[in-house]
């Protein structure tokens, strides 16, 4: 059986702590009679999820006060916008590897660049952490190419 301890409720008096306490455990009381009751009518058999272990997620590195809001925003298939930006430059990046037209590629590189410079904004970080824009590479390639001819 649950035990209720009601010393911490506030300024209570003695006898209305005790009436309080008997409340509470004829409450509980009621409480197990009842569960007894469903489990020998089965109620509990066959439920969704049962003999499979629970699926706990671990939210450690979630502020705490931040945890709900979290669960509710992943329940919605919400993400957050850094989230979300980096999925995009993944599939702009992918359309680009197999692009053929100069002009199409150099829209979309544009683009890119568009969608790197945006999630560096919302980061907030450092400049040495920020995600590089794809055309500085080719810059340097060029002027590497021009200073051998």
């Amino acid at each position: 059986m649950i035990s209720l301890d009601v010393s911490n409720i506030g300024p209570l008096s003695r006898t209305r702590a005790g009436r309080n306490r008997e409340m509470f455990t004829g409450f509980y009381k009621i409480i197990e009679e009842r569960i007894r009751a469903a489990q020998k009518k089965g109620v509990f058999e066959n439920l969704e999820g049962s003999g499979k272990p629970l699926n706990l997620e671990d939210d450690r590195h979630i502020p705490e006060d931040l945890r709900l809001a979290h669960k509710i925003l992943k329940n919605a298939d919400c993400l957050p916008p850094e989230i979300e930006l980096k999925k995009e430059i993944a599939r702009t990046e992918d359309l680009l590897s197999g692009m053929k037209d100069t002009a199409q590629k150099h829209r979309t590189l544009k683009k890119l660049n568009y969608l790197i410079m945006k999630l560096n904004a919302v980061r907030d970080t450092s400049i040495e952490l920020e995600m590089p824009q794809q055309y500085s590479l080719k810059l340097v390639e060029r002027f590497e190419s021009k200073k051998e001819k």
